[in-house]
């Protein structure tokens, strides 16, 4: 239990790291805009499910333009989150979770891989979301778990 709580507290700070970059930037790049808008909202929707709520009202690929509106959705996942992760024994991250996708097809998967899907899903776009900012000339944000592991 005690790793992946550290893991989602890498989230948190990941999540808040990228979007102080984005503003910083001040990219106007509405692909770069909806790449972010689409972790915090997978984000949601994973715990959606885990939660054993339905997640097909979460339009995955949204346009955004508003960076504040995406911050305050991350602040609320990271909230929910350590609710439901404090409610958690570790007994139960082997339990499985029945959901569907968004399509509608059903799965079953245990809470401890829904977790690791979140926290690996986020790493994988705040990297491309990185490379972009470059492209853009502006400057990339470590996020790597060493550096939050150092502070």
């Amino acid at each position: 239990m005690k790793t992946i709580k550290r893991m989602m507290d890498h989230l948190y700070w990941a999540d808040g790291r990228i979007l102080d970059a984005l503003e910083e930037s001040e990219t106007k790049n509405k692909d770069l805009l909806k790449l972010v808008r689409h972790v915090a909202v997978a984000e949601r929707v994973w715990l959606s499910r885990l939660q054993g709520k339905g997640s097909t009202q979460y339009s995955l690929w949204e346009e955004a333009e508003d960076l504040t509106a995406i911050r305050t959705m991350f602040e609320e996942n990271a909230e929910q989150y350590r609710v439901y992760i404090e409610g958690l024994e570790e007994s139960e991250l082997d339990e499985m979770v029945d959901y569907a996708n968004q399509s509608g097809v059903p799965f079953r998967t245990s809470a401890r891989d829904i977790l690791s899907q979140v926290l690996l899903h986020g790493q994988y776009h705040r990297g491309q979301i990185n490379r972009a900012l470059r492209i853009e000339s502006a400057e990339p944000v470590q996020v790597d778990y060493i550096t939050f592991a150092r502070l």
